[in-house]
């Protein structure tokens, strides 16, 4: 079978459940690269609370999709299937394997079904839905969201002020809701053949994880990487919106020296409301699950796999 009819690897499952640890093996075993599904590992400078790969992991395993762009420029779900998709290309051109990994399922979708066919965006009405953020808030836009198309209001958080706008941009446009044209297209003709590969964990092991991930995050200096992004000029960036950077931010805003404890609770609270949103995603989608114990038997069977595909005709 020829490497580009194969499936495409794509690893997924909520924060902090060990998704880039079992991508970066199996790009190992199988001379493959990572290709970063994630939101925020885009953008330059947001390194800690994004849990970006070290050097010596890109050193060990090629990264796609990290540091490529300035915390200011536009980034959106379809630029960034473009980008992924030019890199599976070339990946494959070389003769490798292409494994995407992360938890923007956003992205992930995009890449793998493409997008419902809603109206181009009208910048007056993204101006506007600034304007009404900057003067009562984002909880205010998220509440006008929620009068005319609950459904989406509910599956976005009232920060994630880009996709909040651009899902009343295509009500106020077009008159019918943007969960109205998703169910329209519904997301079932598949762009690329794929596997979904998650890594599950019961959820007291997975609150154990987030809250040690954010340990680590701030003894390794989280608040003084948020310092340095608004000094740079950031504080609007989007990835600033991002579960870690919002409560630092928020926290650094009453105190230069915020007290750890009650900044930890905060951003452990909002990682674990963020890891079930990721769970309600993935429950209706057709999801390999592997438990921590079947993952070294699962490498094993993946790469016999990988080599008997490779050799078939």
């Amino acid at each position: 079978m020829s490497a580009s009819a194969r499936p495409l690897l794509v690893i997924v499952g909520p924060t902090a459940s060990g998704k880039s640890a079992l991508a970066l093996a199996l790009a190992e075993r199988l001379d493959g690269e990572l290709i970063s599904a994630d939101s925020v590992q885009l953008y330059r400078g947001f390194d800690l609370g994004s849990n970006k790969p070290s050097a010596a992991e890109r050193a060990r395993v090629p990264h796609h999709l990290v540091d490529v762009v300035d915390p200011l420029d536009p980034m959106d779900a379809a630029r960034w299937a473009s980008l992924a998709g030019q890199a599976i290309s070339e990946i494959l051109a070389r003769g490798r394997t292409p494994i995407v990994c992360g938890g923007s399922f956003l992205f992930v979708r995009a890449l793998l079904w493409g997008f419902a066919p809603t109206p181009p965006g009208d910048a007056a009405l993204r101006a506007r839905h600034r304007q009404l953020v900057e003067s009562e808030g984002r909880a205010a836009l998220h509440a006008a969201l929620q009068r005319v198309d609950p459904v989406t209001a509910e599956r976005l958080a009232p920060n994630d002020v880009v996709r909040v706008s651009r899902a009343l941009e295509v009500f106020e446009l077009s008159g019918r809701p943007l969960s109205e044209w998703h169910a329209q297209h519904g997301f079932a003709h598949v762009l690329r053949p794929h596997r979904l590969i998650g890594l599950e964990l019961g959820h007291a092991a997975l609150a154990r994880k987030i809250q040690k991930r954010t340990e680590q995050m701030l003894q390794r200096g989280l608040i003084e990487e948020v310092r340095g992004l608004l000094a740079s000029g950031y504080a609007h960036a989007r990835a600033m919106g991002a579960v870690g950077y919002r409560q630092v931010h928020e926290a650094l805003a009453l105190d230069p020296e915020p007290a750890l404890e009650p900044l930890a609770t905060a951003i452990d609270r909002a990682t674990r409301i963020f890891a079930r949103r990721q769970r309600t995603w993935l429950r209706d989608r057709e999801v390999e699950w592997l438990a921590p114990d079947q993952i070294d038997a699962w490498l094993d069977r993946a790469a016999r796999e990988e080599a008997s595909a490779a050799a078939s005709p």
